[in-house]
């Protein structure tokens, strides 16, 4: 980082965060509580990318919207924050990958990684973009790039399909823990529901999943069997057979939890479910399950195995 700070953006009121953290050995870097910026495809090769103006730090570059956190804001909700001030990118579509962080000690910053939910142009919403675009990934390198973008983007490249999928047991994960399940099937299958959402949200951590990086968002499948299948009912699940897949009322990851109700053995449709998702190109796929048969099954097709007391501890 340059020795001579740059100028900061146009007057007017600002948050406490917009402002300059300075190192040890005098190092600057913007952002006082650290900053985060949002790398979004749209699914079909392409990076949505922000030439920034001249003004601003290592202004020219290209690189991803992004900027100062604001007191007491978590990185993701920065990340949503600045590029839809930036790059007007929809906060409600966007379906979260996984999160890096380069820490300098002093400064944190964090790249969110996500994809389009759905097709969407950029705006130039202020006047921190000269241009903003959608860039195919494979000319990414041809251009002048902000140097912390270059530096991570190789590492970000090779991840940029990766979607990590974790299949649930609910009867097993449920049946682990005394709490009056037998006498509730649907119900103790609601409260499971709900920690996967809260998880699915949350996110999990890169190492939980043999993954780099720091945080992942993975897919999502919850296999519910027997008395248990009237759970959910509310997320609009059309269906009881294996497969049928439904989110609804799941919270804000909906989209990336499914429900699949079988009609018959639950092992059978954790298998298919595994089997599914690694067709899709999905990796790692993570069956949470105590069960050592169905251990064998899916093991034997790829897919890597979880106790329940593993997601219990998430």
């Amino acid at each position: 980082m340059p020795d001579v700070t740059p100028p900061g953006p146009p007057p007017g009121p600002r948050d406490p965060g917009d402002a300059w953290a300075v190192g040890p050995d005098g190092t600057k870097a913007w952002g006082r509580f650290g900053a985060a910026g949002l790398l979004v495809d749209d699914g079909a090769g392409r990076v949505l990318l922000q030439h920034r103006v001249e003004w601003s730090h290592h202004g020219g570059t290209w690189g991803i919207p992004g900027g100062a956190r604001h007191q007491d804001e978590d990185a993701v909700t920065a990340a949503l924050r600045e590029s839809a001030e930036e790059a007007g990118v929809p906060e409600d579509g966007i379906d979260l990958r996984h999160a890096a962080v380069l820490d300098l000690g002093f400064w944190t910053y964090t790249t969110v990684v996500g994809r389009a939910r759905r097709p969407f142009e950029p705006v130039i919403a202020d006047r921190e973009s000269l241009a903003l675009s959608w860039v195919p990934v494979a000319e990414v390198d041809a251009l002048p790039l902000h140097p912390g973008f270059g530096a991570s983007w190789p590492a970000l490249r090779g991840a940029i399909e990766t979607v990590p999928h974790v299949v649930v047991d609910a009867a097993n994960v449920v049946g682990s823990v005394p709490d009056g399940w037998w006498k509730d099937r649907a119900g103790a299958a609601e409260r499971l529901l709900s920690s996967v959402a809260a998880l699915a949200g949350r996110g999990v951590g890169a190492g939980e999943l043999g993954l780099p990086f720091a945080r992942w968002w993975p897919r999502w499948t919850v296999v519910l069997e027997g008395e248990a299948r009237a759970a959910g009912a509310g997320a609009g699940a059309a269906g009881t057979a294996a497969g049928a897949v439904g989110a609804g009322d799941l919270g804000g990851a909906a989209d990336s939890v499914g429900i699949v109700r079988a009609e018959g053995s639950g092992d059978d449709a954790i298998v298919e479910a595994a089997r599914s998702a690694l067709g899709d190109g999905h990796a790692p796929v993570v069956v949470v399950t105590a069960d050592r048969e169905l251990r064998t099954r899916v093991e034997a097709l790829g897919a890597e195995v979880r106790g329940p007391g593993w997601f219990r501890e998430q």
